[in-house]
């Protein structure tokens, strides 16, 4: 059974960083994409970030880009969004998700099969 588990989310001022985890087990794809999304309330789920372990392309959303960072750590199957220059635009429910290794310049949710339960990031003004 595939399992993601986030951590890391919480509440923090303007200008500030928060590293979000989210560690997997029981993958059943050789190769996988990662991903993180956010929904913030009455909004549509959006794509953060994601990518691939063996293709080694990573998609980060315009609104994020140079200030979000996703990385993968194989030894541990743990995924990482390393979040800097937060504002209250970032708030949301921040959720991890994994599937198969696709190839494309974004992140679409029909894309990916688990999903964490997600975690809440405040960013207050």
């Amino acid at each position: 059974e595939v399992q993601l588990v986030e951590s890391g989310g919480g509440l923090v001022q303007t200008g500030g960083s928060l590293r979000l985890s989210c560690a997997a087990s029981g993958f059943i794809y050789d190769d996988y994409s990662v991903a993180w999304f956010r929904q913030a309330p009455g909004k549509e789920r959006e794509g953060v970030s994601c990518m691939s372990n063996t293709d080694g392309w990573i998609n980060y959303a315009d609104s994020v880009k140079g200030r979000f960072t996703i990385s993968y750590d194989n030894a541990t199957n743990t995924v990482s969004l390393q979040m800097n220059s937060l504002n209250p635009e970032d708030t949301a429910v921040y959720y991890c998700a994994a599937g198969s290794s696709y190839s494309g310049s974004e992140c679409p949710p029909w894309r990916y099969d688990f999903w964490g339960q997600g975690t809440q990031v405040t960013v207050s003004s």
